[in-house]
């Protein structure tokens, strides 16, 4: 069958004849192995490369490197940081980022950092931004949210749900920001706690309806976030979680990957290498694997259909009477 073409029924048509206002995103997820604890992701949307928190290794670099050739880019377009914790923003590593992968646009945290590490991360991104004119940053804080367009359902814009409001604890003014340019969603969490974070999040119907990958928040850790009520609803496809490659903390927490085994979500883990989501025909199918690093090896392989396609393969009528709008907003 070619890309072009989707089975249905056993009966094979035209993507572009059964989905002619569809939009063809060739998209590509990863989750890099670091060597060490944190956590780092990129999306590519067909024209955008995003990079997913301040992190680069060793081990990740020459991937991270592959995969902007893979998607025919020699810069990182967003820089977007969740946390000002160390294992999300790394002092030296973002150096190397700004210098070497050049962001245009960098999206970072918009409550002030307590530590010494995460107040010269946030000077240099600053004065980064401020050394050249094209250069955009981005602090994502309630007001910046507010200001944003609502979301509409089923588009291909971002959508920012937190932080609603800064709080003492810094963990739950994690960015969480749903990735939904390209033709499968990505929704990422940060290191969010709060059950209140998690009540807004699947009250959202964009949320609910859209979610194909979500990266566990905290690195899977069991905090009290992620409940069998909030997979209820989200309800994803697949599962991410960001750990160290020796793995000491165990993630995800034995509890997590229970109640994800339970709700029958698949799970993929930086432990044994990086994690790659995508989709080369851009609208009906998407492949995963979760990699050995150094071989060539694959650990699990699987497929599904995003739920984007899902819900736009509809009839029209359909589709605009369950179009939804919500009180997050998009970019």
């Amino acid at each position: 069958m070619k890309l072009s073409e989707l089975t249905i029924g056993g009966i094979t048509k035209s993507v572009k004849a059964l989905l002619p206002g569809l939009q063809r995103i060739p998209t590509r997820f990863r989750a890099y192995q670091l060597g060490n604890a944190g956590a780092s992701f990129s999306y590519f949307d067909g024209t955008t490369f995003t990079l997913l928190e301040s992190r680069v290794t060793d081990v990740s670099r020459p991937n991270v490197q592959a995969e902007l050739a893979k998607c025919n880019r020699r810069r990182v377009d967003v820089l977007h940081i969740t946390s000002w914790d160390r294992d999300h923003c790394n002092r030296s590593e973002l150096n190397f980022i700004l210098d070497t992968w050049q962001p245009g646009r960098i999206e970072y945290p918009g409550y002030l950092p307590s530590t010494d590490t995460g107040r010269a991360c946030r000077a240099r991104i600053v004065e980064y931004c401020q050394a050249a004119r094209e250069r955009k940053g981005i602090a994502v804080t309630p007001e910046y949210i507010n200001s944003l367009d609502r979301a509409s359902g089923y588009g291909y814009k971002d959508i920012v749900y937190h932080p609603k409001t800064i709080v003492d604890k810094p963990n739950d003014n994690s960015t969480v920001k749903l990735y939904r340019t390209g033709c499968f969603n990505v929704l990422s969490l940060g290191d969010v706690e709060s059950t209140e974070i998690a009540a807004r999040i699947k009250a959202c119907g964009l949320a609910c309806s859209e979610v194909d990958v979500l990266i566990l928040p905290h690195h899977g850790a069991d905090n009290g976030f992620m409940t069998s009520d909030f997979l209820d609803e989200i309800s994803p496809k697949l599962a991410v979680c960001a750990a160290n490659n020796s793995n000491q903390h165990g993630h995800p927490a034995p509890t997590i990957r229970s109640l994800l085994d339970r709700k029958s979500i698949d799970v993929a883990t930086t432990v044994r290498g990086d994690v790659i989501v995508w989709s080369d025909n851009g609208t009906s199918h998407v492949t995963w694997i979760d990699t050995m690093t150094g071989t060539t090896a694959v650990h699990k392989a699987e497929a599904f259909i995003p739920k984007k396609y899902d819900k736009l393969s509809q009839h029209s009528d359909n589709i605009r009477a369950k179009r939804l709008g919500a009180p997050y907003r998009s970019i």
